[in-house]
């Protein structure tokens, strides 16, 4: 299961929610998909954007305010999306990253958001964009950096 976003406060008084995404797949909050809270599986009714990542979303079941105030805080996950074009952040953790000339440099402690492209975080201290990631097969991360990048700490 990954975490897809956030219940946040009641919309209105029929039930509806604001969901934060934490992805940027919106068709995790399309009609008819299903969704895990951690206690329960939630199927969406409909759904709607809004600005920025948030959505008003109406599960089947919760019928008004009070349904949609006992939501409030819950984490949602969902199963994976066979996607083989795109790269999952739980499958960069812990990768090696290598360069374009064979040498290590590094592991992928975290993923880090940014406004540009999202940044690996290695156990080096170097931060890497995510744009100059190329194959990532069997735990290991073949990035193809311009030169230079990885001097910055040493």
């Amino acid at each position: 299961m990954l975490e897809i976003g956030r219940i946040g406060r009641a919309h209105g008084i029929r039930g509806a929610v604001y969901v934060t995404l934490s992805t940027d797949r919106t068709e995790r909050v399309a009609a008819g998909t299903r969704l895990f809270d951690g206690t329960s599986w939630l199927t969406i009714e409909w759904s709607r954007s809004q600005p920025g990542k948030k959505w008003v979303v109406q599960f089947e079941g919760s019928a008004d305010r009070n349904a949609a105030e006992a939501m409030t805080g819950r984490l949602l996950s969902a199963e994976p999306i066979d996607d083989v074009d795109a790269l999952w952040v739980h499958e960069l953790i812990g990768g090696r990253v290598i360069d374009a000339t064979g040498t290590e440099r590094g592991i992928c402690v975290s993923v880090v958001a940014n406004p540009a492209h999202d940044l690996l975080e290695l156990d080096t201290g170097h931060l890497v964009p995510i744009t100059f990631v190329g194959v990532v097969e069997g735990g290991v991360i073949n990035v193809d950096t311009p030169d230079g990048l990885f001097d910055l700490l040493d």
